[in-house]
Formats: C-alpha cells, sequence, structure tokens
C-alpha cells in the first residue's frame, strides 16, 4: 500500500463499521460476509467487534473463483440443489437474531462468462434457500450492513488505466472518502451529523404524505404511486431489539415504499447494475398497472429478464429513493459498478420486495395485509440507478397538489 497511514484508516473503517453501521451491542452475534482478499479488514472488524462486547463473531469467507468454476463445470442438478443444512443454518441464524455485516469487494462481472440461465437459476436457489434471513433482513427484526473494501478485479474495472496495487490503493482513497473516513476527523461524529441531515429530508417527505412522485427527465418518464401509509426514512433504522443502525454505508439516500398497483411509463437506467457477478448495461423497463411490460439492456438482457422471472412481484417495484446529483458519489464522476456505492449517486428504484418498516405498523403486518396496502412481495430486491443532474421530480399530494421535490437533479 502506497497510501500514508493505510493501518489507521482502516482500522478507523472498522470501528465505524461496527459503532455507526451494525451497532454491536454486548452479548450479540455477528455473521461477517467476506472476500477472501479482505482478511486485513475482516480481522479488523472480528477485532472491533469483540472490543464492543460481541459474543461471538462468524466469517463466511467467499472466493468469486470457487463460485464461476462450479457454475462452468456442475451439472444442472447440483447448481440447483442446497443442503437443507443451508436452510436450517439461516433459521438458526435468526433465532439467535445474528446481524450480518457484508463485505463487498468480488469482480462486478465475474460471472459474465457464464450461461445467464445457470446464473438465473443458481441465484433462484439460493434465495430461495436464505429466505429467512432475507425475511429477518428486510423487516429489521436484525441490525444488518452493507460495506465495501477494494478487491483488485473490481480496483481494475473501475479504474481501467491502473493495474495491480496501483488501482487497489486508488479505490481505497474513494472508498475512505465516501465513507468520511481520514485521518484528521472524527468519523463518528461526521456520521451523526450526516445521517440527521438525511432524517430532516425523510421528515419533510413523511410530512408532505405523498400520493405518488413524478419523474421526468429526457430518458424518464414514470410515475411511481406511494403505499398506503408510508413511511420514508434515511440513514439510520431500528432493529427489533430498538438499537439503531446504519445498513448502507456510505448511503446518501432517503426512502419508501411504492404502492406495485401504481406505477406507470418508462424508465431508463443511469448507470451499470451489477447483478449476479454480471454487468447489465442500459436498462429501460416500460411499467402498465404496476408491472413490467417491456424490458431492454445492450448488455446482460437475458440475466435481466430472468430477473424479471424470479416470482411474479420480481416484475413490480419494492423501493423508491431519492439521492440529489450533488452528492459526492456522483460528483466523483466515478462508475464504481457497485450498487451500494452506485445507488448513492443517483435516484434509485428496487424491483422486488419492500421492507415492511417503510409501512406504518408494517413490521406487525401480515404480508397479506401489507400487499392489500400495495407493498410489493418477492423473493428478490434488487436497486438499479435512474437519476440524473437533468431530473425532475414532483410529488403529487391526495388532493392533487403539485409539489416540487426536485429540480435539475437537487433538492427543490
Amino acid at each position: 500500500m502506497t497510501i500514508a497511514n493505510f493501518d489507521t484508516l482502516l482500522a478507523k473503517y472498522a470501528d465505524v463499521i461496527t459503532s455507526i453501521g451494525v451497532n454491536v451491542q454486548p452479548g450479540q452475534d455477528i455473521l461477517l460476509y467476506a472476500d477472501v482478499e479482505q482478511q486485513q479488514l475482516a480481522h479488523l472488524i472480528i477485532d472491533s467487534a469483540y472490543q464492543r462486547g460481541a459474543n461471538q463473531v462468524m466469517v463466511e469467507w467467499q472466493d468469486t473463483y470457487v463460485t464461476k468454476n462450479f457454475l462452468a463445470h456442475a451439472d444442472e442438478a447440483s447448481i440447483t440443489h442446497v443442503p437443507t443444512s443451508v436452510t436450517v443454518r439461516a433459521q438458526e441464524l435468526v433465532a439467535r437474531s445474528t446481524s450480518r455485516i457484508s463485505l463487498i469487494s468480488a469482480d462486478p462481472d465475474a460471472l459474465g462468462a457464464i450461461d445467464s440461465q445457470t446464473v438465473a437459476n443458481y441465484s433462484k436457489a439460493q434465495a430461495h434457500a436464505k429466505k429467512p434471513i432475507m425475511e429477518a433482513t428486510m423487516n429489521n427484526d436484525i441490525s444488518w450492513l452493507v460495506v465495501a473494501g477494494a478487491g483488485q478485479a473490481w480496483a481494475e474495472k473501475v479504474f481501467p488505466d491502473l493495474k495491480g496495487a496501483d488501482a487497489v490503493d486508488r479505490l481505497w482513497r474513494e472508498i475512505f472518502k465516501i465513507t468520511r473516513i481520514s485521518v484528521d476527523n472524527d468519523p463518528v461524529a461526521d456520521w451523526k451529523k450526516h445521517i440527521a441531515l438525511l432524517s430532516e429530508k425523510a421528515a419533510w417527505l413523511n410530512d408532505n404524505n405523498f400520493k405518488e412522485l413524478r419523474y421526468t427527465s429526457p430518458r424518464t418518464q414514470l410515475t411511481v404511486g406511494l403505499a398506503e401509509n408510508h413511511i420514508w426514512e434515511g440513514a439510520d433504522s431500528k432493529d427489533k431489539a430498538g438499537n439503531y443502525f446504519t445498513a448502507n454505508m456510505p448511503t446518501e439516500e432517503v426512502f419508501t415504499a411504492p404502492d406495485y398497483r401504481n406505477i406507470h411509463g418508462t424508465v431508463t437506467a443511469t448507470k451499470p447494475l451489477s447483478y449476479g457477478g454480471v454487468l447489465i448495461n442500459d436498462i429501460q423497463l416500460t411499467f402498465e398497472a404496476g408491472r413490467v411490460v417491456k424490458a431492454s439492456a445492450s448488455t446482460g438482457e437475458d440475466v435481466l429478464k430472468h430477473l424479471l422471472d424470479s416470482d411474479d412481484g420480481a416484475r413490480s417495484l419494492g423501493e423508491v429513493s431519492l439521492v440529489p446529483d450533488p452528492s459526492p458519489i456522483s460528483q466523483s464522476g466515478i462508475i464504481f459498478y457497485n450498487t451500494l456505492i452506485d445507488e448513492n449517486a443517483s435516484d434509485h428504484l428496487a424491483l422486488g420486495a419492500a421492507y415492511p418498516f417503510n409501512l406504518k405498523n408494517g413490521t406487525q403486518l401480515s404480508d397479506d395485509a401489507r400487499h392489500a396496502k400495495g407493498q410489493n412481495l418477492s423473493i428478490i430486491h434488487v436497486d438499479f440507478m435512474m437519476g440524473s443532474a437533468d431530473m425532475s421530480v414532483d410529488g403529487v399530494r391526495y388532493d392533487g397538489t403539485i409539489v416540487p421535490v426536485f429540480r435539475q437533479g437537487d433538492w427543490a
């Protein structure tokens, strides 16, 4: 590493992850998902979690090389078969209220050469097997966090003019910048200030209680209804035990639940989507009565269409998020090919399931009750970016009053 004080910065990052991020509590169990390339940061996270009183910190090491070769050589039965033990473990983790930290660092296009149907079948099987964890996460029963670490293949994708350690160093610099980590600052204090600002925006949107949002740009003409009794949230959430946590780092968004029955028009993605190890570029979706009726992409179109066929809810939306174009990530001009980061440079939408907590008393309601209020149900939740500097957003109140929300990509 050529970054000055890199070890100090990485240790600060680990502390923010365990404090502001997943907010480790005494006696808590933690599960960390990490690529084998991220051993140094993983060890620092483990140390920091135990210092905060964690009961046990488990690690599931991931290696894209292993997954890629498995999908390239195994037969279909093996690819779609997930051992019962995987589901049993998922149930046990939920029963123990195990918090999750997902450390993302893999090549965003690592599985691009694998048959798209194979990738889709594998992803769907894994989603079904791990459904208990997804449900607990979507319901905020547990604290959870997604963060990034600089992997070499990913770094070289983001910065194609750089190779090896130079690319990794550059990506680490950007990660530290957008997660408010520096040698001289107090990142915890900076994060608390940032969270407060996003909470103010969410409160303003909740006060207005819009019936729908209308998006307008040269590429997008879209109306998105909002679920009955929807709630906008900012950076922080609260788990079932009452502990606050920040699910995404970085984060620049406020978000809520659409009404899956009231979505009309066409939306065009403004950034690539990395899904299942495949890059999907130039997504365009047309909605009628809340469902995707036409879908295209310049690359990865087969994967996109398989995604839309995951289940009945995959063709509608579960999240609508507002992110100002002047956000630091957008102004960097960098495409990170990573949804965690790119979605915080742009307004975005999510295909699939809605978060129950984005509905008043939603975490206490049955799936059928939430569905009746407009919340979408699905085994997937996949964000894609569609905001831009020329995007306008209007809020429409129940009395028909139109209120400017965004103009030229920023808060009006």
